[in-house]
Order: C-alpha cells, then sequence, then structure tokens
C-alpha cells in the first residue's frame, strides 16, 4: 500500500486565539501557505469564555452596584438582576465568535483543522488523523484551568462552567482566591447566591498590594463572602442536592455542604496534549521555553506567542503584541525582538483592583530611596458622589527623580483609572509633570493629580 505523502505548510499555527490569528494573518498576507488548528471553538478564550463574556455578564451587576450604594439617595428601589437575561444578552456576543472567526481566515485560504495537534518529530503533526509538516511551526494555545487532584474532584466545575450557568446556584465555593476566583465571587454574591472563597495561602490575589487586598478582604466579607484562609481542599462528594467539600486547616479536618465547587486555583499553559518532547521543544511551568524572539529554545523552527509562551505576562494585550512579533521573525528572519512596556493588570472586582509598575517591596529593592503615598479615601469628590463606600491607592515615587514607579488603586473605575499611570510610567512623567497635566474635570482621571 503506498504511504500517502504529508500535507506541507510553511507555517502551522496551534491555537486560534488574538495571538495565533495574528501569526496566520500576517504570514498569509506574506504570500505564505499556512494552517492553523484548535482543538475548541475558534476564536480563542478571551472572546468565547473569559475576559469578554465575564465582562458582559458583569455590567448589570455594575449597574446593580451603583443602585444599591445610592440607594435612598436618588434612587427609590432596590435594583434586581436577571441572571437569566444576562446570560441571554451575553450569548449574543459570544455565539457567533467561532463562526465569523473560521470565515475570516477561510476568506484568506488558511487550512483549518479542529483537533489539538500532537508532534510526531520536529517538523510533523498529527492532527485529525493526518500527518502535515511545516517549515515552521507556532505555538498559541494559550491557559487552562490548572487541575486538582483529590477524591472527587471531578465534581468541580471550571470557568467555563460558570460563565456557562443557567441558573445561579445558592451557595457557590470557589476553591482558590485569585483573579477568577474573586471576580466571580463578587458577581454572584451581588447576585444573590452564598458565596464562600477556599484559599491555600494567607491572602486572596497576592500579585496585588497587600495593604489594598486587606481593604478589599474587608469590604468583600462586608457584602457576604466568607473566606477560610490557609486550608487545603482533600475531597468532594456528591450528595442528593449538594456536594460535601473536606478541607484542613491548622491541622484538623473540616467539612462544608455547597450547592456547586469551582475550581479556580489559577491557570497554567495549555501544552499537556501536544507531546513537545517528540518536537525536542523545551518547556517549563510558565509555558514554551523560549528566547526574546519568541523562538523555542530547543527546537528553532517552533515559535510561542501569547499567554503559552514563557516570556511575558497572560494577558490579552500582550498577545497581540507577541503575535505580531513572532510574524515578522517568521517572515523576515529573527530580527524583531518583544519589548515588553510597563503594563497594568486588573482585577475586575466591585471594586476593582488595579496595579502597574513595582511594588513597594520591589521599589525598595531597587532605588535607594522611595516616597509611598497610600491613603483611603472614600471621602473624595468621585466616591462620595456615586456613595462608594471603598476608594483607595498606593503610589511609588522614586524620591531621587521624583518619577513614578508604580501605582495600585481599588476602587470604582480603577480598571481605567490606572491605565493613566501605565502611560505615565511608560513615558518616565514625574509627578510634578502628572499634576500640570489638565484632566476634564470632575472625573476619576482627575483624581490621579491628587495622588501623586
Amino acid at each position: 500500500m503506498e504511504k500517502t505523502e504529508a500535507k506541507k505548510y510553511d507555517v502551522f499555527v496551534i491555537g486560534s486565539g488574538i495571538a495565533g490569528q495574528t501569526v496566520a494573518k500576517e504570514c498569509v498576507k506574506a504570500g505564505q501557505k499556512v494552517a492553523i488548528a484548535d482543538k475548541r471553538e475558534f476564536g480563542g478564550t478571551c472572546s468565547n469564555r473569559g475576559c469578554d463574556p465575564k465582562k458582559v455578564l458583569l455590567a448589570a451587576i455594575e449597574i446593580r452596584e451603583s443602585a444599591e450604594n445610592l440607594l435612598g439617595k436618588g434612587v427609590r428601589k432596590m435594583l434586581r438582576t436577571n441572571w437569566k437575561q444576562q446570560q441571554k444578552y451575553k450569548r449574543k456576543f459570544t455565539k457567533s465568535i467561532p463562526s465569523a472567526t473560521e470565515k475570516d481566515l477561510k476568506k484568506l485560504d488558511i487550512d483549518l483543522y479542529h483537533q489539538s495537534p500532537k508532534f510526531l518529530d520536529t517538523h510533523r503533526l498529527s492532527v485529525e488523523g493526518k500527518t502535515v509538516q511545516a517549515d515552521k511551526i507556532v505555538i498559541a494555545t494559550g491557559y487552562e484551568p490548572r487541575p486538582l487532584d483529590f477524591k472527587g474532584s471531578k465534581h468541580l466545575k471550571t470557568s467555563d462552567d460558570f460563565l456557562n450557568l443557567k441558573k445561579l446556584p445558592k451557595h457557590i465555593t470557589f476553591i482558590g482566591g485569585g483573579y477568577v476566583g474573586m471576580e466571580f465571587a463578587h458577581m454572584a454574591v451581588r447576585s444573590g447566591a452564598k458565596v464562600t472563597v477556599i484559599e491555600s495561602g494567607e491572602r486572596i490575589l497576592p500579585v496585588f498590594d497587600a495593604d489594598l487586598v486587606t481593604e478589599l478582604i474587608t469590604y468583600s466579607k462586608r457584602i457576604g463572602i466568607a473566606f477560610i484562609f490557609k486550608a487545603d481542599t482533600t475531597a468532594v462528594k456528591k450528595l442528593r442536592k449538594n456536594f460535601k467539600l473536606t478541607y484542613t486547616k491548622n491541622g484538623k479536618t473540616k467539612t462544608m455542604k455547597s450547592r456547586a465547587v469551582f475550581n479556580t486555583a489559577g491557570r497554567i499553559p495549555a501544552i499537556s496534549e501536544l507531546d513537545l518532547e517528540k518536537g525536542d521543544v523545551a518547556f517549563n511551568e510558565n509555558g514554551i521555553a523560549t528566547n526574546t524572539f519568541l523562538q523555542s529554545k530547543t527546537n528553532p523552527d517552533v515559535y510561542a506567542c501569547g499567554d503559552v509562551s514563557d516570556n511575558g505576562l497572560p494577558l490579552t494585550p500582550l498577545s497581540g503584541r507577541e503575535g505580531y512579533v513572532v510574524a515578522e521573525n517568521l517572515i523576515k528572519g529573527n530580527h524583531k525582538k518583544l519589548d515588553i512596556p510597563v503594563i497594568p493588570s486588573v482585577a475586575f472586582t466591585l471594586p476593582n483592583m488595579a496595579s502597574v509598575g513595582y511594588s513597594e517591596k520591589e521599589a525598595k529593592a531597587r532605588y535607594k530611596n522611595v516616597i509611598v503615598k497610600h491613603e483611603s479615601v472614600p471621602g473624595w469628590f468621585n466616591a462620595r458622589r456615586m456613595n462608594a463606600p471603598v476608594y483607595a491607592y498606593k503610589i511609588i515615587l522614586n524620591q531621587r527623580t521624583n518619577e513614578i514607579v508604580g501605582a495600585h488603586l481599588l476602587g470604582p473605575e480603577a480598571g481605567d483609572t490606572i491605565n493613566i499611570f501605565a502611560m505615565a510610567i511608560n513615558m518616565g512623567m514625574t509627578a510634578d509633570q502628572i499634576k500640570q497635566t489638565i484632566f476634564t474635570y470632575p472625573s476619576w482621571a482627575n483624581d490621579v493629580k491628587s495622588m501623586v
């Protein structure tokens, strides 16, 4: 029987999120023969089952929070949200993404595969029962939920499940108090659910400023979120209506019941199905091991971009930039390095927790003298007019130059206001230059002048 020859491509992209799409489109424009594969719906995590649908669901909850804060101060009745209607509205944004993405890629004559490929060797992949060969292979598979291994862990639900809940359970437990766990906890408790967060560490949101996190924890408790810190979940058992969750804390075993238990213990690079060893592609806990060209350190014909690369932060805005870097290097040869600016980060809790630049600890280790401006200011006009109960900041300045080197915010619209500080740090602006800038008044952005 005659052996079928492998289909050949100039570039084969694994993953159809923003990073993978960027590479595929740029390379095909340059005249290269390109294919792209994805084991899930095309379009990637952010638009299908991540940032975008989360923010759509959050929209009504934000309105509810504002109404609650102004109850009796111009708002007559408590606003009620409808989870079913929120989900219906969300689907208007997500439903068309996969087909629209595929249509756009097909229009460019990019071949599509609907399966996770596996490396056969350094240049060949097995996908959909076929063998394909590529001069260059790009891995852009993103992140996926970190699996938890204990008795009954099969009963755990993931972020995908939460974003697609038809009905909100009466009591929800989140295992993990990172970005996802805390964002969902705030959404759920404000939608009427009883919420518990179990965290193995001493506090939630470890990447954010500890002082502001303490304020968020206090407020989160006030709105009904229960926390169990320094606790390890050891088992989940399915009962008739509930789940029985067993955990250890201070050497003691305890149990609790919950209608639903979600794994929000972080995310890891989605590389387990790729058989990277066969492709001589080195990886670590942060993803594919790459150099500054986003090229594999062990297989020069493999590149990685987006969250799955170990060369940056798992943030959507950076994924697109990395996609362009890889595309440039594939088309013109290695000449473009990944230049990572100071990148802001936000947890869309209510209120938002946002950060950019150095933490207080990092700044004190890096500079001889720093100025730390830290205050809780719910009495400032913008917070007071909204009757917002929490508003705080911590700004770090290099004392020698008066430059802003770190900014940490907790409050309404902090996810937007932090962008002012990101621009200021990237431009090397001083506190005086910020103060001299004319912003619209009274606006949240104008508050930054009082912060520095």
